[in-house]
């Protein structure tokens, strides 16, 4: 699980902290680095309190699936995570 941080997103932001890509396929083919795609799951590690008529729906530690281009990535204490709104994010797991 990933580690707190000491940011609080405003307003119906979420900070992620995206998976790991896939290393190998399921017949065990090695992927390598160029042909990796972008994680599309991640752990909620901060949420905003939301809009004022709407408050958010996930919470801090909820694994979440997201849109392939979703958020900004950014970079906190040396670790990377995603920000984006909510809407951005398409399931809870």
């Amino acid at each position: 699980m990933a580690k707190k941080v000491n940011i609080t997103p405003l307003h119906d932001r979420v900070i992620v902290k995206a998976a790991a890509a896939e290393e190998k396929t399921a017949g065990g083919i090695i992927i390598p680095d160029t042909a990796k795609e972008k994680p599309q799951r991640g752990v909620v590690v901060a949420a905003g309190p939301g809009k004022k008529d709407e408050p958010v729906t996930v919470k801090t530690g909820d694994t979440v699936l997201y849109g392939k281009y979703a958020g900004t990535e950014i970079q906190i204490e040396g670790q990377e995570y995603l920000i984006m709104r909510e809407s951005d994010i398409l399931a809870i797991v």
